[in-house]
């Protein structure tokens, strides 16, 4: 049994999702590890994950629009406001979310669904620099 850790950072230079599933598979081809266990773990309160569709756009824009009702951006709703209107709502997304996922891997690449993809879901409106620690553990 071998195990490797990684950082990446992403950059999301606006709210929503931004597929990350390319720079995941990339790290992976340099495991040199066949069969595993892969954990992605988003370091941060406003941002977070999702395995989501990654085929029909209409998909993508649901999402995000159903989050920004559920946890609108607000003057009066919140007294957690230090860093803007989108500080408090981005905590509620992430909290309604994952900050980590796990994803078995088969011959080198990731088990995932036909229309399945990895997001990380930006909260916050301004640009961010995100990162994200993947751990493999297999063989």
């Amino acid at each position: 049994m071998r195990q490797h850790l990684n950082t990446i950072t992403i950059t999301a230079r606006e709210q929503g999702l931004h597929e990350i599933s390319d720079e995941i598979e990339a790290w992976l081809d340099t495991s040199g590890i066949a069969t595993g266990l892969l954990t992605i773990f988003c370091k941060h309160t406003s941002a977070s994950l999702l395995i989501q569709e990654n085929a029909a756009p209409a998909a993508k824009r649901d999402v995000e629009d159903y989050f920004a009702r559920i946890a609108p951006e607000s003057a009066t709703d919140y007294s957690h406001n230090d860093e803007g209107l989108d500080d408090m709502p981005a905590h509620l997304r992430t909290a309604l979310t994952q900050t980590s996922l796990s994803v078995p891997v088969r011959h080198g690449r990731m088990t995932l669904g036909t229309w399945q993809g990895i997001y990380l879901f930006e909260h916050r409106r301004r640009p961010q620099r995100r990162t994200l620690m993947l751990h493999l553990i297999g063989d």
